[in-house]
């Protein structure tokens, strides 16, 4: 049979088109679709400003530096997230802060993250795993009581830690009725391939921050990080009436090009009809699963918040870590592509190596040894679907 691959991106004649407007317009790099694009980001989350860049991870990193995070500062995250939430604290010299999960929505608390203030603590970056929004409002209220010593001219404006939201997972995810965007002092998006809105590769920085900060300042300053500390980028020295430009820091090179923002645009236009697909295969899963007594459901929807639907995550109660992998081999030599989401990161040789030990985190070495992420993407049919749901079904009775 045909194989089901686990989340390609949806890409027909309209994209084709989109991409092709922009290769024979003569501007192809950061330019009027990127800012097209950031503009309409900003109204889809009602956030102050937007900005656009080539990764989650460049863009949050970039957002570290300018709020001044460094030696000896810092920075809670969860356990379980991919590397890239940790790698960025590392790149600055500082110290991330594991908490294990929640073990039914797999996120930080506003709890456990109380108990891990201290006066090194500059930023909270917890994390919207699978595209469930965390407890914004009770980490928000915690953080405004929180010890916090400040260090730069932007943490003394903000007065506390730094809300940076990870949230590469929940673009489109709602919270007490509105789109994650502006329950953060910041909330990073990833774009990536896989995501549920793709540039092909890229991401954005949506902005809210507190006391009167220049939202449009700081969305500016941040952009002349990523085009290496050039106080001009090529539309605007274009545009204007003078080409001339200063670079003001030995900055980096993270924009995003018009190539990918002419793919965006299409995503974003669409984007309604993509998380109304992407819900209505989940629930399916979950009809399919139902009878089944090792199913564990994945939490989705409660009284406030409704998740993007990037993930299905599967758990099989009683499975071994060991029995998880063999439940996932002969699921993929039935043609059906699966993932895990995530290895935690002290399972990481890294990480590991810096002593940071798996047993510290029970919740989330459980959560991860008997998940499986199953297929989840616009044309994913319904059809497909029932067969994704037969083959685990018979693959979970093989092994367990």
């Amino acid at each position: 049979m045909e194989k089901i691959p686990f989340s390609p991106p949806r890409v027909d004649q309209v994209t084709v088109d989109a991409v092709s407007e922009v290769l024979l317009s003569g501007w192809i790099t950061t330019g009027p679709k990127t800012r097209a694009l950031e503009e309409k980001i900003a109204a889809y989350v009602q956030s102050d400003a937007v900005l656009c860049l080539n990764s989650w991870t460049n863009a949050c990193e970039l957002m570290l530096r300018k709020f001044g995070v460094g030696e000896g500062d810092e920075v809670i995250i969860p356990a379980y997230t991919y590397a890239a939430t940790a790698n960025i604290v590392m790149h600055l010299g500082a110290k991330p802060v594991m908490l294990d999960i929640d073990p039914k929505t797999f996120h930080i608390t506003p709890e456990t993250i109380a108990q891990a203030f201290t006066k090194n603590t500059k930023v909270v970056m917890p994390v919207d795993i699978g595209g469930l929004p965390v407890d914004y409002d009770g980490i928000m209220s915690i953080l405004k009581n929180a010890p916090f010593q400040a260090h730069s001219e932007l943490q003394e404006q903000v007065g506390r830690p730094l809300f940076l939201s990870d949230a590469a997972h929940s673009f489109g995810a709602t919270y007490k009725g509105k789109a994650v965007g502006t329950q953060a002092d910041v909330t990073g998006y990833s774009f990536h391939a896989v995501k549920n809105l793709t540039t092909a590769e890229g991401g954005a920085l949506a902005f809210h921050l507190p006391n009167g900060v220049d939202h449009a300042a700081l969305r500016k300053s941040i952009n002349i990080s990523a085009l290496h500390g050039q106080t001009k980028d090529a539309l605007e020295k274009t545009a204007g009436s003078s080409w001339k430009y200063d670079v003001i820091e030995a900055g980096f090179k993270c924009n995003m090009t018009d190539l990918q923002a002419a793919i965006g645009l299409v995503e974003l236009e669409r984007y309604d009809q993509t998380l109304k697909r992407r819900k209505a295969i989940c629930e399916q899963y979950l009809d399919g699963f139902k009878d089944q007594s090792w199913f564990l459901a994945p939490h989705f929807e409660d009284g406030d918040r409704e998740s993007s639907y990037h993930l299905f995550m599967l758990r099989i109660d009683g499975a071994s870590e060991a029995q998880r992998d063999e439940i996932m081999e002969r699921v993929q030599n039935d043609g059906v592509s699966v993932n895990v989401h995530f290895q935690p990161l002290p399972l990481l040789s890294f990480y590991k190596g810096l002593g940071y030990e798996m047993n510290h985190y029970p919740s989330s070495f459980k959560a991860y040894s008997h998940e499986i992420s199953l297929p989840v993407y616009y044309d994913l049919s319904d059809a497909q679907v029932e067969r994704v749901i037969g083959t685990i079904k018979r693959a979970v009775a093989q092994v367990l």
